[in-house]
């Protein structure tokens, strides 16, 4: 993972992403290595540019860790805590710098993935498979300017679409373990000289553990996800794109004080998840190159069914058009600019079947004025079909001493959250006349670099507060607005250390206090976390890497216990493009739970096999 210019592994690679570009703008690049490159501009920018806080999660730290979900490498970022209501598969929520899931807008390949259905939509992150991932990135801080809606805490998007190398190239996996869990993959890679190809399909299925605590029956999970992706490049100014994802779960999970007792124990509850989503496009340069533009539609279309003491159905479809622009307009200024229209829709068994649609505008000025300083700014504006317009405006600065190998970074933006089709709509609760959620977010930083660049420490401190909190009134159980202000601080500080060629090191520390509207503390959200990670090559074809997570004083009904979750894996790789490893979760066999009432994974064994060949 990479905080600024830090990697868990520690090494510097090229890195872009997918937010609202098309694989073909992301292919086309020729970065020169050493330089990361991410989108918080929704536009390739060189790392050191960048005021906003960026987390990237690389493939080649995925491969060295092998882990079976998005979640599991999100959990060891800077200021990011999940929240699982038991093992595989069931209801996870992340929370960022204090603030949950709903406040986080979550992209898959550029598609919002997050389920307009439910309560307070947002991804459905225990279906999210780590198989083909290539990139994982983090964009933190409010950023209505750039993504609307949802962009309140920050913003992940998880990238399949990686570089892919001419010819044909299959890759299996395979992996077997603990609680009777399998779970493998195969995935096909063609480049040619106008495009490429690329299909990955995996499934995983586990007899899991009971969710309950209280409970002694296991609760399974099983999911396939596919995806598809292609682009034709017509010309050296014309290509065409198009992926897609489809995931099929089913979940085992015991029903929250169901009847007669009331109280969380073993049930035979289950749920089914299906999620189908696309997105097509087009990029084309104008003006001999200085007008980059993406046009792009898509789709996400998801369907859940739950089977319990509380049964109904949930269908969501969110159906959006998008525009990218990109000016050269000298080189030390850019001008980005774009528009976007969605429609959301859903039809529950609870009564909902609403639609709303929202359509925004913005424009952003990146600026070099002189070569070791960039500052951006960039304001936008958004219509809703029910409650109206919302401007959100962005602005960050980043500062480079050469001599000294010192950065200075700090961004400040707004947010906002509209309400969703339930708090709006649903029969006794539902308030037409609710406004959006809005924010303010700020952070400063200083990023230093040592010994030539081995080792890269970053101090940040983090601000966000919301306002206009949907809630319930206590006596109508009503949607309202509710007074008061969500409020998180805190701090963020890591270091990556390339000891030697063979041994790389990184660490890092978060300092969170979140209070609620009534100044109450923020459950679920450890005020102490520390993540650290290791790789050691000790000999020609093997390698060793290992994780460490640190939880302490942390409250859900009372304090939670603390404690030190330490993974590791150990690989041996025959050839190249072969791998068998070994790996374990939970070393320690820590007994502790993340939302009270509900079981964590104890000790666990897992073997598994990776390959790549070519016809």
């Amino acid at each position: 993972m990479h905080r600024t210019t830090r990697s868990i592994p520690l090494f510097l690679s090229v890195s872009t992403l997918a937010l609202g570009l098309s694989a073909s703008a992301i292919n086309a690049q020729d970065f020169e290595l050493g330089t990361i490159v991410v989108t918080p501009n929704r536009t390739p920018t060189e790392l050191s540019k960048v005021g906003s806080t960026v987390e990237v999660v690389e493939k080649k730290e995925i491969e060295e860790q092998s882990l079976p979900l998005v979640i599991d490498y999100l959990t060891l970022l800077p200021g990011i805590n999940l929240s699982p209501q038991g093992g595989m598969g069931k209801n996870t929520t992340m929370i960022m710098r204090g603030a949950r899931g709903q406040y986080v807008k979550t992209l898959y390949n550029g598609i919002d993935i997050s389920d307009v259905s439910a309560p307070t939509p947002q991804a459905s992150f225990a279906h999210l498979m780590a198989g083909e991932v290539d990139r994982i990135e983090v964009l933190k801080g409010s950023q209505g300017m750039l993504y609307g809606s949802d962009a309140i805490a920050g913003v992940v998007n998880i990238s399949t679409l990686g570089g892919v190398q001419m010819g044909v190239t299959h890759s299996v996996f395979g992996e077997a373990g603990s609680n009777k869990t399998f779970r493998g993959g195969y995935a096909l890679d063609a480049g040619f000289e106008r495009g490429q190809f690329g299909f990955s399909l995996s499934g995983v299925k586990t007899d899991g553990f009971s969710a309950a605590a209280a409970g002694t029956e296991d609760d399974g999970y099983r999911n396939v996800t596919g995806t598809i992706n292609g682009r034709f490049d017509a010309s050296e100014d014309l290509s065409f794109f198009a992926n897609g994802l489809f995931i099929n779960g089913r979940t085992e999970y015991d029903d929250a004080y169901p009847a007669p007792l009331y109280q969380l124990g073993d049930s035979d509850a289950y749920s089914t998840y299906h999620h189908y989503a696309g997105r097509v496009g087009a990029d084309f340069k104008l003006f001999d190159g200085r007008l980059s533009n993406t046009v792009s539609a898509q789709i996400s279309d998801i369907s859940r069914k739950e089977y319990s003491s509380y049964p109904g159905t949930y269908d969501g479809r969110r159906v959006k058009l998008d525009y990218l622009g990109s000016l050269e307009v000298s080189p030390m200024l850019t001008v980005n600019f774009g528009a976007d229209w969605e429609r959301n829709h859903a039809e529950t068994s609870a009564g909902i079947d609403k639609s709303v649609s929202m359509g925004g505008g913005w424009v952003e000025a990146v600026a070099t004025p002189v070569d070791p300083l960039t500052v951006t700014l960039g304001l936008r504006h958004d219509e809703h079909s029910t409650y109206g317009g919302y401007t959100t405006w962005r602005a960050t600065g980043s500062y480079r001493f050469e001599a000294t190998g010192t950065r200075l970074h700090s961004s400040v933006g707004t947010g906002f959250r509209a309400p969703s089709l339930y708090e709006l709509y649903a029969p006794f609760y539902g308030n037409a006349d609710l406004e959006p959620e809005t924010s303010v977010s700020f952070d400063v930083g200083v990023e230093q670099s040592f010994l030539d660049g081995k080792l890269t420490a970053d101090l940040t401190y983090f601000m966000l507060n919301i306002d206009d909190f949907i809630g319930y009134d206590p006596v109508t159980y009503q949607n309202i607005q509710t007074e008061g202000t969500i409020r998180t601080r805190g701090v963020e500080a890591s270091m990556a250390y390339a000891v030697t060629d063979w041994f790389d090191l990184a660490g890092s520390y978060t300092y969170t206090k979140a209070t609620r509207p009534d100044g109450t503390r923020e459950v679920r959200i450890p005020r102490h976390d520390i993540a650290l990670s290791a790789v050691v090559r000790p000999a020609e074809k093997w390698e060793i890497a290992a994780t460490g997570k640190i939880a302490l004083d942390t409250v859900d009904g009372g304090e939670l216990d603390d404690y030190f979750l330490l993974n590791a894996k150990v690989a041996y790789k025959p050839t190249e493009n072969t791998e068998l490893y070994l790996r374990a979760e939970n070393i320690l066999d820590q007994d502790y739970q993340v939302v009270r009432g509900y079981n964590t994974q104890g000790f666990s064994v897992f073997a598994g096999f990776k390959a790549k060949f070519a016809p």
